[in-house]
């Protein structure tokens, strides 16, 4: 029984090796054959199997393939592809196996690029240049403006370059020039000029002589200077200028304080935000908060001024056109200037100023000289903005205001009239 078993099992075991012996011999020994006589592209393969054969006759297009080189040429600049970069297809195999005892055959080969789409993309963008537009350069000191015209852009054609590659890999591996297609500017310098015009400016003048006023006075305009305002955005004056303290330069000199004339540090940037005030008002800007001071200043007739102080009183200026204001600041001796930049919209812009009721001033009696002053009454106004746009003037009411008086204070034991330092500082407070 033992005996048997073991039998069984060797015989099991040599048909199993008989049977993978065969399937060996027949990969081997019986795959199919060329039939006999059979030339393909001049090379005898009668009688080879079909992957020897295509192993042959491949081994030449390969051969052949590495002395090819394709260029590209971009202006200049040249992109060169090889082997293996750049392959073939053939229909070796199709004849192989159609083939027919005695007969040639001449095989079809084409060359392509691998990845042709995205070296082809790659090319066209390396090559391609943007069209630049002209612009303008906004300066803060010497001419407002340096205006540069740009230049005109080229794009590559892509499909054009995709095709003349495989049109030159069906050929000779001629050369292949990129073409290229020219890309325009949209504007012109003179388009650019037209957003830079001056639309409005306004100077007040102050006395250099007063240096700590004079300086507090050009640091302000300095910080304004070069303020660029987006359409419809808000120029908020204390926001740009900061808190008017000794630590960050500013002076003491006279300024308005409950109604009187007193000193502080910061006296003159009042001047600069009114010159400011009245230059937008001049240009079509939006005025969005300002504030009167409560005595009448100097340096502008009544109903014209803007006073800033801390935080809560602000000048703010909102752009309404639907282009950039650029805003320059100009300081020389005894002057502050501010002229706006941008797309003028043809109107004529001017302020009138009316005095319209006065406030008498109190009077007290001093036995103190060096108190007396004269004073001053107060007065109502208001201003009126006029618009001429095509020969024709209309009239808004600006604002209404109310200055108070500055009491006289008279000394007791002289009538001579007698002009104060107090007296003199409604030119050059603020």
């Amino acid at each position: 029984m033992k005996n048997s078993v073991f039998k069984n099992l060797k015989i099991l075991v040599f048909m199993l090796a008989f049977t993978a012996g065969v399937f060996c011999l027949c990969g081997f020994v019986f795959e199919p054959r060329i039939p006999k006589g059979v030339t393909v592209d001049g090379i005898d393969v009668g009688g080879m199997a079909k992957s020897t054969a295509a192993e042959i006759l491949r081994a030449g297009t390969i051969e052949n393939l590495r002395t090819k080189q394709l260029t590209v040429n971009a202006d200049g600049k040249v992109y060169e592809f090889s082997y293996p970069e750049i392959n073939f297809k053939d229909n070796i195999f199709e004849i192989l196996s159609n083939a027919e005892r005695g007969r040639s055959y001449n095989s079809e080969t084409k060359y392509y690029l691998c990845a042709l789409n995205e070296v082809a993309t790659s090319i066209c963008q390396s090559e391609s240049v943007p069209a630049t537009e002209p612009y303008a350069d906004f300066r803060t000191y010497g001419e407002p403006f340096i205006y540069y015209g740009g230049a005109d852009g080229r794009i590559a054609d892509k499909s054009k370059l995709t095709e003349d590659i495989n049109n030159s890999l069906k050929g000779g591996f001629e050369t292949v020039n990129v073409k290229f297609k020219p890309v325009y500017r949209k504007t012109s310098v003179e388009e650019v000029k037209k957003s830079t015009c001056r639309i409005g400016g306004f100077t007040t003048y102050f006395d250099g002589s007063n240096l700590n006023r004079s300086s507090n006075i050009r640091l302000a305009a300095a910080m304004l200077n070069g303020t660029v305002l987006q359409a419809g955005e808000t120029l908020s004056f204390n926001d740009i200028v900061g808190v008017r303290i000794k630590e960050r330069g500013f002076l003491p000199a006279k300024i308005i304080e409950n109604g009187e004339f007193t000193e502080g540090v910061g006296g003159g940037v009042c001047q600069v935000s009114t010159t400011l005030y009245n230059a937008a008002v001049l240009s079509g800007m939006k005025i969005e908060e300002y504030h009167p001071h409560s005595l009448a200043v100097g340096y502008v007739p009544p109903s014209r001024d803007a006073m800033v102080s801390g935080k809560a009183f602000d000048l703010k200026i909102k752009n309404v056109y639907k282009s950039t204001v650029y805003i320059r600041a100009y300081t020389a001796n005894g002057s502050v200037s501010f002229v706006l930049f941008g797309v003028n919209d043809g109107a004529e812009y001017s302020i009138k100023s009316l005095v319209t009721g006065s406030i008498p001033a109190a009077e007290e009696i001093t036995e103190e000289k060096d108190k007396a002053r004269d004073g001053r009454d107060g007065t109502t106004s208001e201003s009126y903005l006029e618009i001429t746009r095509g020969g024709f003037t209309k009239r808004v009411l600006l604002r209404k205001d109310k200055y108070l008086p500055v009491k006289r204070i008279v000394y007791s034991g002289d009538n001579d009239d007698t002009e104060t330092e107090e007296d003199c500082a409604e030119e050059n407070i603020g």
